[in-house]
């Protein structure tokens, strides 16, 4: 007789419901502490619990599965996919709710990766969030010196380059006069606005209360950028071990470099049998256009929602792609740019049809080969 068993997970309380095939329930609430979830393991497994489900609300749900995943088939479920009819409605019921459809097989849950890949998943979210700290830091310090009238980023490309640095640092050390400021410019740059134009770039108003702050914001973008470091190195190291061979695998293609590659496997994984097909796999990261359709006129095509990390990833390897000349993706790309294609349609199609091959290749275990999609100035995967 099967018999299962329905979550409702709470930041502080975990509301039970067991339920077998003669509709006998028994209901209790727990706390969410580790002796808490361990008696709610006993009293589970006292009653020959075998499926356990509950919604992914948030993060609450992963200490519990991990505490759990050894003793029990578990499901996570989008919430959106457990929504009673309105009504009465309380935790206990929902807990009921979801011990009903999952014994009823009404359930499809979501995927979950092991504890291998959660822990890289850990590195590489980690990693995009050092980026966006990064990117503010940056512009804290160009509002810096925008309010002591320094007008150096209209000059250089970017903020993020040495001659920028190289004048926030004079400027921390006290420098404050612009004929020495705008030797430290490189010289393409001076070139290209004129010395005179730089010059005037560079003389400002600087308090030291300005050098102050300049000096804390460059102190935090030298820690993040070690943090970033020491997070690619142990997402590289992982990969290698682990998974030497689909690393070494995306490694092989045009635009996939160390970062990309340990992003992929850290989002994907390396059994592609969790995606039933390629299309499951571009869906679930949001790379699918939507079929979005009313009385026969196409409303929106725009790409779905999925896993915004992963699909991040594969835009930028896209992007890599479409500019290493001699690959396939260089020749489909300005062969879509031919066609009046926007670019940014452009890449994420390259995106989908590189996510493609990368799940087709993993699951026969073959080799991406470069010089054969070259020749035939095609790719065998579309």
């Amino acid at each position: 007789m099967k018999t299962v068993s329905g979550l409702d997970v709470h930041k502080d309380s975990i509301f039970m419901c067991i339920l077998d095939e003669q509709s006998k329930i028994i209901e209790e609430k727990f706390g969410v502490t580790t002796r808490e979830i361990n008696r709610l393991r006993e009293v589970m497994k006292s009653h020959y619990v075998t499926e356990v489900c509950m919604e992914s609300t948030g993060i609450y749900w992963m200490p519990i599965w991990r505490l759990l995943e050894d003793d029990f088939h578990l499901r996570l479920v989008n919430p959106q996919f457990l929504k009673q009819l309105p009504g009465r409605k309380s935790d206990v019921k929902d807990a009921q709710w979801i011990a009903t459809v999952l014994l009823k097989e009404l359930v499809r849950d979501s995927f979950v990766p092991d504890g291998n890949i959660q822990s890289l998943r850990q590195y590489g979210r980690r990693i995009n969030e050092i980026n966006k700290d990064l990117v503010r830091s940056e512009q804290r310090i160009d509002m810096i010196l925008q309010r002591c009238n320094i007008r150096l980023s209209n000059c250089v490309s970017r903020t993020k380059n040495k001659s920028y640095r190289k004048v926030v640092d004079a400027l921390i050390a006290g420098e404050t006069s612009a004929d020495v400021l705008v030797n430290l410019i490189h010289g393409r740059t001076v070139n290209r606005h004129g010395r005179s134009a730089v010059h005037d770039a560079l003389e400002g108003f600087i308090k030291h209360s300005d050098r102050d702050l300049l000096k804390q914001y460059t102190q935090m973008l030298d820690a993040f950028e070690v943090q970033k470091q020491e997070c690619i190195d142990s997402m590289v190291q992982m990969c290698q071990e682990l998974y030497p061979k689909a690393f070494s695998f995306l490694l092989s293609f045009p635009g996939i470099k160390f970062i990309s590659a340990a992003i992929i496997i850290s989002e994907i994984g390396d059994n592609m049998k969790l995606f039933a097909t390629a299309a499951a796999l571009v869906s679930w990261a949001g790379l699918r256009p939507r079929n979005d359709e009313s009385a026969g006129k196409i409303k929106s095509r725009k790409i779905t929602h999925g896993n915004k990390y992963l699909r991040k990833a594969m835009m930028e390897c896209a992007w890599g792609a479409a500019r290493t000349k001699g690959s396939v993706f260089y020749s489909r790309f300005w062969h879509l740019r031919g066609m009046k294609k926007h670019h940014n349609a452009v890449i994420v199609a390259i995106a989908r049809q590189l996510l493609t091959i990368i799940w087709t290749l993993l699951t026969k275990q073959e080799n991406f080969d470069p010089e054969y999609n070259l020749k035939n100035n095609t790719c065998s995967y579309n």
